[in-house]
């Protein structure tokens, strides 16, 4: 299961290198819900992509990113307010008493003010890093799809819905950001062959079990630890991953764009490493063929699954 990956979050990327359109509307839409009070999770570099907005268009999708910024600034700014007076509180307490709950107010008002404050710092940090790039399920990221005869990128969620399913997919069935090569017939189907888009991925971070990273067995009483590993390809490379997407709609509810990776079989490398499946990277000269399926043809879309880029794989541990 990919669940987590290192995406290229700038639409312009997309634009530059594939020749597609943004779709202006869903991004906007997307920025507008956030700020009104969606849940809508946006790595940093997806607005950073609008820091030097050159269309009105982009200009208003800016305006909407700067105002959400500065709302949470301002509830970081009231939430250290009140925790240093809650941290005072406690100080002027045991000056005179040491009591249990002033000691665990003192430790609970400074751990949340550390918090705080690097929430804030990274509110307003400019320099761009790795992580601002980083996906995870319920993560919005730029997704390649066909519309109206050519590429069209727009933002999705990392985690799919399927049109027609209730709500509570997402919790029932809380997997759905991958979707496995031998359900795409089954689970998948009215996706498979229908609705297909590509993310741009330069690694991806799997959770493994320390015995089988390390190949070996469970020694006799010892628990099992997870291990978070990065994988880059070798050649370094950014890879066009083979998606699914969903439009979904609901009475009452808010539409929801949202995506999910196709993973298959592990290469070797991979599977030494102690993960049982991979993100597939299809090749630049199958990408419309892939985006503007025929649903009559599925033979053809497996044969491109088949015809991928197969790079070699190099993991360490996340940082």
């Amino acid at each position: 299961m990919c669940y987590s990956a290192q995406v290229k979050a700038d639409y312009k990327k997309y634009v530059q290198i594939f020749g597609a359109v943004m779709s202006i509307r869903d991004f906007y839409d997307t920025f507008w819900r956030r700020k009104e009070g969606g849940k809508q999770k946006i790595p940093k570099a997806m607005e950073d992509a609008f820091a030097d907005p050159q269309t009105d268009a982009e200009r208003e999708i800016k305006g909407l990113i700067d105002a959400f910024k500065a709302e949470q600034a301002t509830k970081f700014e009231q939430e250290l307010f009140k925790q240093r007076k809650r941290l005072a509180d406690a100080e002027r307490t045991l000056e005179t008493k040491t009591t249990k709950a002033a000691t665990e107010s003192q430790r609970i008002a400074g751990e949340k003010i550390e918090s705080t404050m690097r929430r804030l710092a990274d509110l307003r940090r400019t320099e761009a890093r790795d992580s601002d790039s980083r996906i995870f399920p319920g993560t919005y990221a730029p997704v390649m799809v066909w519309e109206d005869g050519k590429r069209v990128i727009k933002p999705m969620r990392y985690q799919c819905r399927p049109a027609g399913k209730p709500a509570f997919y997402d919790v029932k069935y809380p997997g759905t950001y991958n979707a496995r090569r031998d359900n795409l017939e089954g689970f998948w189907k009215g996706q498979f062959g229908h609705t297909h888009g590509i993310m741009i991925v330069n690694a991806f971070y799997e959770n493994v079990n320390r015995h089988k990273a390390e190949g070996r067995e469970l020694a006799d009483g010892e628990a099992v630890q997870n291990l978070v590993l990065e994988f880059r390809p070798r050649p370094t490379q950014d890879m066009l991953v083979a998606c699914l997407w969903s439009k979904w709609t609901g009475a009452g509810e808010p539409d929801l764009l949202s995506f999910a990776a196709i993973t298959d079989e592990p290469p070797a490398e991979v599977a030494a490493a102690g993960h049982d499946r991979c993100i597939v990277p299809i090749r630049p000269e199958n990408i419309d063929a892939w985006l503007n399926p025929n649903p009559k043809n599925l033979s053809a879309l497996y044969t491109i699954l088949d015809d991928r880029e197969r790079p070699y794989y190099e993991h360490r541990m996340a940082a």
